[in-house]
């Protein structure tokens, strides 16, 4: 692993890390106020790291509900991540089963949107860069998740100081980002209104997956290959 390309990476996910610090905060305190220990909240966030489903597991631990539905709806949340690892693996066609393991254990949006980004300005995936995007954005995910879990009675209720609107607006900002590339004007559209339709029919959290293979779909229809590998084809 090359150090410099690590040390890129780290000051790469230093920006992506404090970004994303805040929910880390809300995560601690909602998952504390839920009534999870600050140790149980700050473990969850080392061992699972992946904030949305996180919210959803503290949410439902306690309730009624059975451990399976549990899983299961942790599962239809983290479903994208399959599809995130079957983007990435292209780029990864040199490292054994146990290396892509480790490596997509980081893969939460904000890792994947920057790792295709990097991609698209180089052509590849540096590992080193990689892990030294993945190990800030951890590192400051599990620490921001400690401060709100043992701090987060200082905060108050999120929701009426606007905290949870910034979960969407992050995403959004992530979205945007790869607004340049071809299809994005169908594709988005189409999944973020059977998103919509689903959240309304299905209900959550199944609304992320459904809207997801929805894309998928709609890309698979529309996609056109270059003219040059058109014609590559045709001969």
């Amino acid at each position: 692993m090359h150090k410099t390309h690590f040390w890129q990476g780290a000051r790469t996910g230093l920006v992506v890390g404090l970004s994303t610090a805040p929910f880390g905060l809300l995560f601690g305190a909602v998952a504390v106020d839920g009534g999870v220990s600050p140790l149980e909240a700050t473990m969850m966030s080392g061992i699972i790291f992946a904030g949305a489903s996180q919210l959803v597991g503290v949410k439902l631990f306690g309730t009624d509900v059975p451990a399976w539905l549990v899983v299961l709806s942790v599962f239809a949340v983290n479903f994208r991540h399959i599809l995130y690892s079957a983007a990435l693996t292209p780029h990864l066609d040199d490292k054994n089963l146990t290396s892509k393991a480790g490596i997509f254990f980081f893969l939460t949006d904000p890792q994947f949107a920057e790792a295709m980004k990097q991609v698209d300005r180089t052509g590849r995936l540096e590992t080193g860069w990689y892990l030294g995007v993945a190990a800030i954005i951890y590192l400051l995910w599990v620490l921001s998740s400690a401060l709100g879990a043992v701090f987060g009675s200082l905060i108050g209720d999120p929701v009426a100081l606007g905290v949870d609107v910034l979960l969407p607006v992050y995403f959004l900002g992530l979205v945007l980002g790869f607004r340049r590339r071809p299809l994005f004007g169908l594709v988005v559209p189409v999944s973020a209104a059977a998103s919509i339709i689903a959240m309304h029919v299905v209900g959550s959290p199944w609304h992320v997956s459904l809207g997801a293979l929805a894309g998928i779909v709609t890309a698979l229809i529309a996609h056109r290959p270059p003219p040059a590998a058109a014609e590559r084809e045709v001969r």
